[in-house]
């Protein structure tokens, strides 16, 4: 976490031209002056993160000759070690007398390429020292009731106990996977306010249009999944009591409820611009037919491939505020889809009894729980480093910085508390803080965004060059004063 940490401080400080405000070494000004911005001392704090990281990389690497490692281990170790001071010389480079997109592409390329190896070094260790412990199995009580779920599949088992009219109601609701709908949404939102942040174009009414679709969708989605999945869910614990299993509603019903959401979320999705009703057209027919029917019966890569239905709305929230489908878009949909194993993992851990009783062949049942924990470490890493990447979009900064390492460290060490204790409690307390991290990190990427929005909306017409803009832009979250034209 401590290569992590330097990673988004750099890149902060590359997206904010930070290197103006302190180009001196080893401080600022003549090389001995404190620095007179919070720009300035996020390069100062940099520098001495880097000098303690550097001195516990050390250390590591002595313990790991010392203790006589695995040889796996110890080269990921050795590899990070070597990195680190030819991606310390670069940085001081870029640092002092600035850089070449290029060079601080392989500035941040060689950070996180030191963040992975050291990775995957935690999770060969974890693997050696807790393969062997058996599960413990936890109470119906235990079962967790947060509204946070995965975008392809998990839903708590909260029953239908209402009966009559309410209790039909609430049944029809269910079918919709309300609970996957916030999430989805935030994600659609975030994908909005990055576009927004460039392009300047959103509006409310676009806004409302896009994110109601996206729910409509996701309740079309959600019923097809019940339709299908009805006979199934009656031999499994968690979903037994879902409406169509328990015949609160009807096959028919539910199909007609079900194409009615999908043609009013293509409707929407059309008003907004025809590229977003296909992205949501498609996003209906990934989930149904290709997770539902193809991926989660036949595959234990399911989840994984099946990440691709939580990142389309990022694609369509982009999209809806730019009108193609930009970088920002597929960074943020990126961040998504390696996230979704690293989140739905645990959760196939804790009802690992139920799927195997369903005949889904999930990671643990066909691979087991200590190559299903060692997993869900290495896609952590993957999706730190995935938003390691999308901070250098300008739309974004320390907010989202501080966001990713904070909820990232959380994460990491409820993802280890669960390697050690290996129970139902713990893989839970693990699937919440990955919702907890993702829902942070997107409500940065809105705030973040839509500061640079708002600057741009009280920018005007006729107003200095982009690239000027920006910058005083960028300035403003950091200085908290007005937008300066």
């Amino acid at each position: 976490m401590g290569v992590y940490v330097l990673v988004m401080l750099g890149v902060t400080a590359a997206v904010t031209d930070a290197t103006q405000a302190c180009a001196a070494w080893p401080i600022c000004g003549s090389g001995y002056d404190l620095p007179q911005t919070l720009i300035g001392w996020i390069v100062i704090v940099h520098r001495v993160i880097a000098a303690l990281v550097g001195g516990l990389l050390l250390a590591t690497l002595g313990y790991a000759l010392s203790n006589r490692l695995t040889r796996r281990v110890l080269l990921a170790i050795l590899t990070g070690s070597v990195l680190y001071p030819f991606q310390a010389g670069i940085g001081a480079i870029v640092a002092t007398k600035g850089g070449t997109d290029l060079l601080s592409g392989i500035h941040l390329g060689g950070g996180l390429s030191i963040f992975l190896s050291l990775t995957v070094a935690l999770a060969w260790t974890l693997e050696s020292d807790t393969g062997t412990r058996a599960r413990q199995k936890t109470t119906h009580e235990e079962v967790p009731t947060s509204p946070h779920n995965s975008p392809t599949e998990a839903e708590s088992p909260v029953g239908t106990t209402e009966t009559g009219f309410r209790g039909v109601i609430a049944a029809y609701v269910r079918l919709t996977k309300p609970r996957l709908m916030w999430l989805l949404s935030l994600v659609a939102s975030a994908g909005m306010g990055l576009a927004a942040a460039t392009s300047a174009t959103l509006t409310p009414e676009i806004a409302l249009a896009t994110l109601a679709g996206g729910v409509l969708s996701i309740g079309a989605s959600g019923t097809f999944n019940h339709i299908l999945e009805r006979d199934v869910d009656r031999q499994m614990q968690r979903t037994s009591d879902r409406p169509l299993a328990t015949d609160v509603v009807s096959l028919s019903n539910a199909i007609v409820f079900g194409t009615v959401l999908s043609l009013g979320s293509v409707a929407l999705f059309a008003w907004v611009n025809p590229l977003v009703a296909v992205l949501g057209l498609t996003a209906i027919i990934f989930y149904t037919v290709v997770y539902t029917l193809i991926l989660k019966p036949h595959t234990v890569q399911n989840t994984v491939i099946g990440g691709a239905a939580g990142a389309l709305p990022a694609l369509i929230g982009w999209t809806a505020v730019a009108g193609e489908i930009g970088i920002g878009g597929i960074a943020l949909a990126v961040l998504i889809f390696v996230w979704t194993p690293a989140h739905f993992y645990n959760l196939a851990l804790a009802y690992q009894d139920d799927y195997e009783r369903g005949g889904f062949p999930m990671m643990p049942v066909i691979r087991g729980e200590t190559t299903t924990r060692k997993h869900v470490v290495w896609w952590l890493a993957l999706t730190l480093a995935v938003a390691g990447g999308l901070a250098t979009m300008q739309a974004l900064g320390l907010l989202f910085a501080m966001t990713s390492i904070i909820f990232g460290g959380i994460f990491l060490y409820f993802v280890m508390q669960l390697h050690y204790r290996q129970s139902d409690s713990a893989a839970f307390r693990s699937f919440h803080a990955s919702n907890a991290y993702l829902g942070s990190v997107l409500f940065a990427i809105l705030i973040d965004s839509m500061v640079i929005w708002i600057c741009q909306l009280q920018t005007p017409q006729h107003r200095i060059r982009e690239s000027q803009f920006n910058s005083d832009c960028l300035r403003m979250r950091f200085s908290l004063v007005q937008c300066r034209t």
